[in-house]
């Protein structure tokens, strides 16, 4: 086993996908995690379309672990096997809910119910607009269970120069909430 910390993301199949990658590279670009990857059935499609059709296996392969996400038995469903932390990106209304309700259909829905009732970071970057009062419900019954609702909206203090840094940001921020020592720099706010 592992010494370094292990972190579980999840993607979802809400439109983003590019976020998920950007995550799932910046972790393994660190050299300094173990990265457990869950990807939806509807996340794969997604991927396929807005990335292309070798984004899975692209990511996959950074990956120190792909679990299937149909895998309800693998490793990260299990309260025993240690993170710190899962980050949710792009999380799809549906996948909201899923946690919120305690749903744990797939294997991403219940990594995220593990990581919760463990009392550990749960980062969910909701991807979606507008909101209705049922998406804002599910987002507060979320955030009263113990997880962290951080949209993927972009800052605009470092003056982006394109979407891919756009994007870039995100995903370092999303990190950044797990608050592990990972030397991945963030643009900070310098006012």
């Amino acid at each position: 086993m592992s010494d370094r910390p292990r972190v579980v993301v999840g993607i979802s199949g809400a439109s983003g996908a590019a976020l998920g990658v950007r995550v799932v590279e910046l972790l393994a670009e660190s050299g300094q995690c173990d990265v457990h990857l869950v990807v939806t059935r509807n996340a794969e499609r997604t991927l396929t379309h807005e990335i292309g059709p070798n984004a899975l296996s692209a990511i996959a392969a950074l990956a120190t672990r792909h679990h299937p996400s149909e895998d309800i038995g693998a490793s990260i469903a299990s309260g025993s096997f240690r993170t710190s932390g899962m980050i949710v990106v792009p999380c799809s209304i549906r996948t909201l809910s899923a946690i919120a309700n305690s749903a744990a259909d797939n294997l991403l829905v219940r990594a995220a119910d593990v990581h919760l009732k463990e009392r550990r970071k749960l980062l969910l970057l909701v991807r979606e607009t507008p909101l209705h009062l049922g998406h804002l419900r599910a987002m507060t019954t979320a955030t009263e269970i113990g997880a962290i609702i951080a949209p993927p909206v972009p800052a605009f203090y470092h003056q982006p120069n394109s979407m891919s840094e756009m994007i870039d940001h995100i995903a370092r921020r999303a990190i950044d909430l797990l608050n592990l020592d990972l030397r991945i720099p963030l643009h900070e706010w310098e006012g």
